[in-house]
């Protein structure tokens, strides 16, 4: 490992100021997936900014009947949340299908959100690899591509984002608040992670020194009805191969609002629009459930290895819907 200086902030201030003068500085939260990367030489930092004990841990009822997430709360803390149980369960479940127990004693909100893939040729720096050496190609293209996309692709990029935490939260428009060199701002969650394009190296919108400080979840009447299903090779410590994260609200037999999101298939949380923009104002019902995971699914284009993703996330898809409205409407 790369030897680094190491310093620890005292508050949102000085964090930022200290990350502003090192173009290579990296924050530091739980450490579950920069300090792997740090090993295997995938991140160089001259300069780790401690974040960890920044006042950012709590989760906090705002007035209008949503929650306000820190940036530095745990994964373990925030699944286990009677709010977020009640009034947010999709987020808890997709929490608790993440990583181990141990991880999620350690990971943060906000490191949650900024983890990168997990695409062996990013992590083997023997392979040439546009997200980690722009220009130098994409080995899964032709190589090894049974966990990569479907969807939103490019002939740069085919990683997959990592995070089940991210699609739970993309099912409930969380707004994600972010401190910087140049203030304050906030981003919805549909809009800070980026498509590979032309330049995969980029895996959201945030600038060079940026910090996310928290999370907004907005009043939800259709969170209460949700849940997160997962689909992975074994039972635990396991990334998806596609999931579902569904929030709906019934009202006189009809889907009167509809949330969908979508992990394990493109490069960023997969938010279903087509899907929903067919079903609300409709009765459920399994067939149109079919019909709409197809036509979400049509621009899905796979490579070698991956094909079977496409009528697994269908299915996946529409056995949660049903799940969610016919079984318990």
């Amino acid at each position: 490992m790369k030897p680094f200086d190491y310093r620890r902030a005292g508050d949102v201030d000085e964090a930022i100021a200290l990350a502003a003068g090192s173009p290579t500085a990296r924050y530091l939260g739980g450490g579950t997936n920069l300090v792997d990367h740090m090993r295997l030489g995938l991140e160089t930092p001259d300069l780790l900014v401690d974040v960890s004990r920044l006042p950012l841990a709590e989760i906090e009822d705002l007035p209008d009947g949503g929650l306000r997430i820190g940036a530095a709360v745990r994964n373990s803390d925030l699944a286990a949340d009677r709010r977020i149980r009640e009034r947010y369960p999709v987020l808890s479940r997709a929490l608790l299908a993440g990583a181990s127990g141990q991880l999620r004693n350690l990971a943060t909100t906000g490191g949650n959100l900024l983890q990168r893939t997990r695409c062996p040729y990013f992590q083997d720096v023997t392979t040439p690899c546009n997200k980690r050496e722009p220009g130098t190609g994409c080995s899964a293209i032709e190589g090894h591509s049974r966990n990569h996309a479907i969807l939103g692709a490019s002939d740069a990029c085919v990683a997959v984002h990592p995070s089940d935490m991210a699609v739970g939260l993309l099912a409930l428009d969380a707004v994600v608040s972010v401190h910087g060199p140049d203030g304050e701002r906030t981003i919805p969650i549909d809009e800070l992670h980026r498509l590979p394009g032309e330049h995969p190296e980029r895996d959201t919108v945030l600038e060079p020194g940026e910090l996310i400080t928290a999370v907004d979840l907005p009043p939800a009447p259709f969170a209460r009805r949700s849940t997160y299903r997962k689909v992975r090779e074994r039972a635990s410590f396991a990334f998806a191969l596609v999931s579902v994260a569904a929030a709906v609200e019934l009202r006189e037999g009809r889907i009167a609002d509809l949330r969908i999101a979508c992990g394990g298939i493109a490069h960023t949380p997969w938010r279903a629009r087509r899907a929903e923009e067919m079903l609300v104002g409709m009765a459920p019902d399994e067939s149109l459930f079919e019909r709409a995971a197809r036509a979400e699914l049509a621009d899905a284009r796979a490579l070698q290895d991956n094909g079977f993703k496409i009528p697994l996330l269908r299915h996946t898809l529409v056995a949660t819907l049903r799940d969610l409205t016919l079984e318990t409407s």
